[in-house]
């Protein structure tokens, strides 16, 4: 059991990192080609990544489970406005 919490804390830790590098590969990418895109992308992830972090040091219930849902969905509603934006910026 006690391995299981320990295996399953490593691995949350793992996508906070994961999450985090992909940020800041897109804050380089926004350096580059200043495009509101990547900028948003880098936001999204470090959204995906703070869900993780209250994830691996917050007991979740089932009554609380419903608020980490909310929070990955405003990270993919941050990509769908990205997306979004990126293409009616060209159709203008």
């Amino acid at each position: 059991m006690a391995l299981d919490h320990a295996l399953i804390f490593f691995l949350r830790g793992a996508l906070v990192m994961g999450c985090a590098v992909a940020g800041l590969f897109f804050v380089r990418f926004y350096r580059q080609a200043r495009d509101r895109l990547f900028l948003l992308f880098a936001a999204a992830f470090w959204v995906l990544g703070l869900n993780w972090v209250v994830l691996a040091f917050y007991r979740v219930t089932q009554e609380t489970r419903h608020y980490a849902f909310i929070v990955r969905l405003v990270a993919f509603l941050i990509l769908l406005v990205a997306i979004v934006d990126k293409n009616r910026e060209r159709s203008e």
